[in-house]
């Protein structure tokens, strides 16, 4: 080989490595080779309306709390409640659960889901709603997810997250809701609940929806693991067998997430991200579902799902009560924080 040749294959070889991005939620560690060019995560930053803004009132999280687990006997799930300086007690107030709680709540995260709905809130964008933070449930013995660790090896979120079956519905209606209707005015309207989360904790999130849309009908799913970890593929099938539910889903995933493609260059169609995500997006918009989405160029992670997530939270919650009275000058005004 020339000087030349060689320095470029070292050159092409160093730009593969560096665009392999560190492991994140849900990512096997074996990352197969990135098409040429910048990192495809490059392009994304947060936005002011993932920002504390000055003047915009600040809403406050609580906890953590733990609550004990019936359904897998043994572990417990960690949570923060947000709580918006609008909320008023004797109003019933909408809500959104976020899993891997504490990913979408870290101040030096991609989500910052807090910022968000202090933003959206102030501006009328989305109604005034509590906000949970729940992590994947753990034994006592076994630590917290972090940033680095999100709990596939060290606690239950494999199971609870990636299983296509009612056992994580349960444990949000029948162990987390009652905690917090004891402490919350919560609506009881399933069209003013939410749920999301990334990657296994998309699919938590969907199947909580799919399993009880009469307690939940707005699903958020960045980078959703709808592929066969504890086969999640099915979903498409399901939606199409089954009766059309009264969901309201968004979907986002880029064409650079784990594509299915393993050591030896085998390719896994059950195995890549963005392709079940496309057809689960074709399934549901056959089928009549109310249904929004976006592709781009990430990785699997939350860079692009963290820019966007404003826009997500707007489209999911846009039809919140609304007056039309040009004389309503509370209409017309900034939310201001509940009197106390």
């Amino acid at each position: 080989m020339t000087k030349y040749s060689i320095l470029t294959a070292l050159l092409g070889a160093a730009t593969v490595f560096a665009q392999a991005p560190a492991p994140g939620p849900g990512r096997a560690t074996f990352q197969p080779p990135m098409p040429p060019g910048p990192n495809p995560n490059s392009q994304y930053r947060l936005g002011p309306d993932s920002m504390a803004q000055e003047g915009v009132p600040q809403g406050e999280i609580r906890g953590p709390f733990v609550i004990k687990s019936d359904v897998y006997p043994g572990t417990q799930h960690t949570y923060w409640v947000y709580v918006p300086k609008q909320y008023d007690p004797k109003i019933p107030a909408a809500l959104m659960i976020f899993q891997d709680g504490q990913a979408f709540k870290d101040e030096a995260g991609d989500m910052r889901a807090q910022h968000v709905m202090d933003n959206l809130i102030y501006r009328r964008e989305i109604p005034v709603m509590i906000g949970v933070f729940i992590n994947p449930g753990r034994t006592p013995e076994q630590p917290e997810p972090n940033l680095q660790e999100w709990g596939d090896r060290t606690t239950n979120r494999p199971a609870e997250y990636n299983t296509p079956d009612d056992k994580y519905a349960r444990i949000i209606t029948e162990e987390l809701m009652p905690a917090l209707n004891k402490d919350y005015n919560i609506s009881k309207d399933p069209e003013m609940r939410g749920i999301g989360g990334s990657s296994s904790g998309a699919i938590a999130a969907f199947s909580v929806a799919w399993e009880r849309p009469n307690e939940f009908r707005k699903v958020l799913s960045n980078v959703g693991s709808f592929v066969n970890l504890r086969g999640g593929h099915v979903y498409p099938e399901r939606v199409l067998e089954s009766p059309k539910k009264p969901l309201r889903i968004f979907l986002c995933d880029g064409r650079n997430d784990n594509r299915g493609i393993g050591r030896g260059g085998a390719y896994d169609e059950k195995r890549d991200w963005f392709y079940q995500n496309v057809r689960l997006m074709k399934a549901l918009t056959q089928k009549g579902y109310d249904v929004n989405y976006s592709w781009s160029m990430n990785l699997h992670g939350q860079k692009y799902g963290g820019m966007i997530l404003p826009e997500m939270m707007r489209w999911l919650w846009r039809d919140g009560p609304v007056s039309t009275d040009p004389n309503d000058m509370t209409e017309r005004s900034f939310r201001q924080p509940a009197a106390k």
